[in-house]
Formats: C-alpha cells, sequence, structure tokens
C-alpha cells in the first residue's frame, strides 16, 4: 500500500528550515524536525534528503516571487508597470529574507528551473510593452533593460533585506530607474512621473 503524502507536512519543513534560516541557526537534519510531530525519515519522504530540502526552498522563494509579481496589474502605463513589477520584486525579499538569501545559492539545483525563469520573465514582457507603446527606442533590448532593471532591485533588495542598508535606502530606486528608462528612450521627466507611481515596495 502507498502512503499518500501530506503536502502539510511537506510546507511544514520547508518553513521550519526558513525559520532557522532566518534565526541564523544551521539547518540539519536533527535540528530541522526537532519540536515537530514527525521524524527525520520526513525529510526522505518529501525531499529526499537534505539536498532535495533545499531544492524545495529555492523553489518556494521562486514560487512566492512568482505570486508576489502576478499581484501586480497591468495598467496603460508600461513604465509604471515595470517600476511597480521592481517594487513587488523587492517587497517579497523585504517579506521573505531568508528565502531570498537562499534563492541564488546556484550551489543547489531547482526543482522547477524553468518556473523560476518564468517569474522574471514578466520583467521582459514589461519592457516590451514599454517599447511596442513607443516609450522605449524601437532598437531597444527588453531583455537587457529587464536585466538591468533586475538588477538595481536586487542590488537594493540584498543591501537593505538582508545588508546593512535602512529601508531608507530604498528611494534610491527612484532615480536610477528612471535614468535606465531614460535611456532606454522615454522622456525624463514624463519617466519619473511613471517610476514614481510604480514604485512602492
Amino acid at each position: 500500500m502507498v502512503r499518500v503524502k501530506n503536502p502539510e507536512i511537506r510546507s511544514m519543513l520547508i518553513e521550519r528550515a526558513a525559520q532557522m534560516l532566518r534565526a541564523r541557526e544551521p539547518v540539519t537534519l536533527r535540528a530541522l524536525v526537532s519540536g515537530t510531530p514527525v521524524s527525520t525519515m520526513a525529510v526522505y519522504t518529501y525531499f529526499d534528503g537534505m539536498e532535495g530540502l533545499w531544492k524545495a526552498l529555492r523553489q518556494e522563494g521562486f514560487t512566492r516571487l512568482s505570486q508576489k509579481l502576478a499581484d501586480v496589474e497591468p495598467s496603460a502605463d508600461p513604465v509604471q508597470d515595470l517600476a511597480a513589477l521592481g517594487a513587488a520584486y523587492l517587497s517579497n525579499a523585504l517579506e521573505n529574507p531568508d528565502l531570498y538569501r537562499v534563492m541564488f545559492d546556484a550551489s543547489v539545483d531547482l526543482e522547477d528551473a524553468p518556473a523560476a525563469d518564468a517569474s522574471l520573465h514578466r520583467l521582459v514582457v514589461a519592457a516590451q510593452r514599454c517599447r511596442t507603446a513607443g516609450r522605449f527606442n524601437a532598437d531597444i533590448d527588453p531583455l537587457e533593460v529587464a536585466t538591468q532593471s533586475w538588477m538595481i532591485g536586487h542590488g537594493l533588495a540584498s543591501l537593505v533585506a538582508t545588508g546593512p542598508l535602512p529601508t531608507a535606502a530604498l528611494a534610491n530606486a527612484v532615480p536610477m530607474l528612471t535614468a535606465l528608462f531614460t535611456a532606454a528612450g522615454d522622456e525624463a521627466d514624463r519617466c519619473r512621473r511613471s517610476v514614481v507611481a510604480g514604485w512602492k515596495p
């Protein structure tokens, strides 16, 4: 008889590992299940061991990011939307700093790499909308602009959510994104208004 896996146990172990990371506790097999109703065998049952758990942690980070980005409703202003996606990215990092640290640990594989890529592809789609709407130059590569926008958001997230800078530093995103989007072809004053409207982490 095959035992049906309980998704609540899987979620509990992922959340428990995330809490340990937040508390700077070593995530070991025994420490992970200590104080929970499951044994160490559960880690093998649900993740095939600790390496599988780390894969699941990375994937959970991207899953939460994808949900956050999906909450950004497209508006009539694609530049505002691109800035809003950056703000949502940063907001996710601030809400899940423990998982954010793990998301980009390339030493561990992802459970579903295409799904993780799809979450960040939303930035590319938004940049394409900016080009189609004539806000960005026709010869601009949307992937390049999206990547640069992501780099700005990732840098701020790393320095604020998991690093030394105070949250006041997040305001630097407005001039940086405005400079990036203006270089891509947008008109400076209009661009700044759009970025300010969208940048609400």
